[in-house]
Formats: structure tokens, sequence, C-alpha cells
């Protein structure tokens, strides 16, 4: 059995393993029980205000997947579309080959964990996690075993007789993922469910999730607006802008592969500059571009002519001494700040153009930290510098 969809423009998903193709007619045709999770077209209006633009989107078996956007870019109500709090304006969402439009929450089997994540302060800690199995009407003897098992696992043990208010955030946040966990869902859904905690937290956090979430292999929809938790957490980013996809792919796809202007900035810090394609560079794709720092050699995806940007990442860029001289794609630069960061120093330097570029410099202990107003020679390898339409 075939679920065919309207479009065949096909679906925003990782690598292509054959359980999304199209049709001898062109049209795009899902295997029912290929993926857990298929968005099609979704699409949510507020009035004239389209939330979510008509997106499409597959999760596969035990990936996780984040939703990375500003605030107000349609993540968080594309999750509540999934999740059933919102009905969609337009457009699908299938579990395991099932429409679910219209399936109150407790009918979807999701699990989800909030921001603030809305914990029963009445409840003891076991009493929170079996709420869901309760609400299941699930035999007594099961509830107690499952609680057990899902309190162990994450790591509470000894503190199912405690009660919320008694927990630190990281143990409030442990307490709703087993929660989320224990009704054993058909997709976890987490809202942000970091942004409560202090960096070290949040850090341990992480990797807490990650490890449980590979180890249960359940399929993720992670929302966040922060860069580092999709970076580190993900097998696959989606980030999201005005209400629909900018791009998805692997963080190192997102990262050293940026395809628009908003990706390149959002995600990570970037030097950018305006220029326009001269000429071809050689092979591999490279181009070269008219910058006002110079020509700089760059790599281009797809064909590119006309205006372009050119972006390269701060770590990419290499500082030397005037005195290393001038070879391709570098240019002179003056020192105007340098601020320690522990294991880094961020550098700010300006060429004789006034463009400021951001440089990071490990902290190897080898290299003192810039003086300002020191001239220096800037240098980015050609693979380094990508090449955007502007």
């Amino acid at each position: 059995m075939c679920i065919r969809h309207p479009s065949s423009a096909g679906l925003t998903r990782g690598s292509p393993d054959g359980r999304v193709q199209p049709g001898h007619d062109g049209q795009v045709q899902v295997k029912a029980t290929a993926d857990p999770l298929v968005l099609e077209r979704l699409e949510k209006r507020f009035g004239d205000h389209r939330a979510v633009a008509g997106i499409d989107l597959a999760v596969a078996p035990g990936e996780f997947v984040t939703l990375l956007g500003p605030s107000g870019c349609g993540k968080t109500t594309t999750l509540n579309m999934i999740a059933g709090f919102l009905e969609p304006s337009a457009g699908s969402i299938l579990m395991n080959g099932e429409p679910v439009e219209g399936l109150p929450p407790f009918r979807r089997n999701v699990g989800l964990v909030f921001q603030d994540y809305a914990l029963f302060p009445n409840m003891t800690v076991a009493e929170n996690v079996a709420f869901g199995l309760r609400m299941r009407k699930v035999d007594r003897a099961e509830i107690g075993r499952r609680v057990a098992a899902m309190v162990d696992l994450v790591k509470l043990s000894g503190m199912e007789n405690r009660r919320p208010q008694s927990l630190s955030g990281g143990q409030r946040q442990r307490v709703a993922l087993a929660r989320a966990l224990v009704i054993q869902p058909q997709i976890l859904l987490l809202d942000e469910p970091l942004s409560n905690l202090d960096l070290k937290l949040r850090e341990e956090m992480r990797s807490e999730i990650s490890q449980l979430q590979r180890r249960l292999r359940i399929p993720t929809v992670f929302v966040t607006h922060d860069q580092d938790e999709a970076l580190t957490m993900s097998d696959r980013i989606v980030v999201m802008n005005n209400g629909s996809i900018e791009q998805a792919g692997s963080p190192a796809d997102i990262y050293e592969r940026p395809r628009s202007r908003f990706v390149a900035e959002f995600v990570g810090m970037i030097n950018l500059l305006n220029g326009s394609v001269i000429g071809q560079a050689g092979g591999d794709g490279l181009v070269q571009v008219e910058t006002p720092v110079g020509t700089l050699a760059a790599t281009a995806d797809t064909p590119v002519s006309g205006a372009v940007s050119v972006v390269f990442r701060p770590e990419r860029v290499r500082l030397a001494s005037a005195a290393a001289g001038e070879g391709p794609n570098s240019f002179r630069a003056r020192v105007t700040g340098a601020v320690y960061l522990g294991s880094r120093r961020s550098v700010r330097v300006v060429t004789e153009t006034n463009i400021e570029i951001l440089i990071d410099r490990p902290n190897n202990g080898a290299d003192g930290e810039p003086i300002p107003g020191t001239e220096m020679t800037v240098s980015i390898r050609p693979e380094d510098c990508r090449v955007l339409a502007s």
C-alpha cells in the first residue's frame, strides 16, 4: 500500500534510502511503514499571517531532527501541529503512514517535554512519571514495572517519593523526560527543554539526552534557537525562517556548506564580503570574485555569476606578520582589538578599505595576544571561502 501525495516536490529528509521515491507519474509516494513522521505541505495560518508556509519533512526511524531558527520562524508552531495542539490550515501529518490531523494529542502517542517541564507539583516523581500510563488505563502492576525501569534509566532511583519543588532543574528535566518516554511513544517532541538551565548543566543535559535518545532509538523532533544545541545533538538540522525551510542537512552540512546568507549568518559567526564573479579560478568549482579586500578564489557549489557574497568562518582565517608578505587569497589588515576567551582568542582586524574581519585563534599558549595597531597579513584558503548568490 502506498500513500500518494499531490506534489512531486519531494520531502526534506536525510540521505536518500529509497523510502521516498517518485511514482511513475512523477508524484511522490511514501510507503506506509517507511517513516515514523512525514509532514507534507504543512501550513498554518493565523488570519492573514502564514506562520508555517507549506513545509515538507520526513523523520526517519531513530533520527534526531532539530528545528532551528529565530523566534517567530514557525518551529514551535510546527511542533504544536505535530503534537495535536494546533490543527493545520493545509497539508498533512502522517505517523507511521497514518494521517493524524483531527486526532487529539492523547490519541497520537507522542511524548512531550516542554520548556517549563509542566510537572504536577502535588505529585511525587513516581506519580508524575506514571501519569500518562494511568490516563491510558495501563494495569497497575505494569505501571509499577515501567515507572521503576524509567526512573532508573534517567538516573533518579531513590527519588521516587520526592516532589518537583525539592528537585534541581536537571532532576526536574529528567522527570519530564521519563514521563514522556514511559508511554513508549512513536515520536518524542522536545520544545526548548534546556533553556531554563544554567550553562554547565545545559551542556551536561545535552549529552544525557543525546545518549538516551540514541540508546532508545526513538525518532525525535527537537525545537531550539540555540545553535550549539543543534550542532552537538542532531543527526539532522532543519533551519527555518519566516515559516519556511531554508536548509536541511547534517550539522556539518549546515555549518560548513550554508546555502543562503540567512543560514550562513544565523548558524555560527561568519565573515561576509559582497562581490562580483569575474571568472573561473581552476577546477573543483572555484571562481574568482572581486571583493572590497581584493580578488579572492572561492568555492561555488552551483554555477554563479554577477553579484554574489563570499562567506568564511573566523576560525578558518589565518593571521601572520606583515613580513610574511601577501600571496593568493591574502591581504593586509591592522589589528583593532583582541578578546581573551580562555580556550581561544577573538581578534578583530580592519583592512585598508575599512572592512572588518573577525578571526578566531586557538589558545595554544605559543602566541601572545595580537597588539592593537599591528599590521598583519590575513589569508583564507579558497576551499574555506564559499560563494552564495546575493
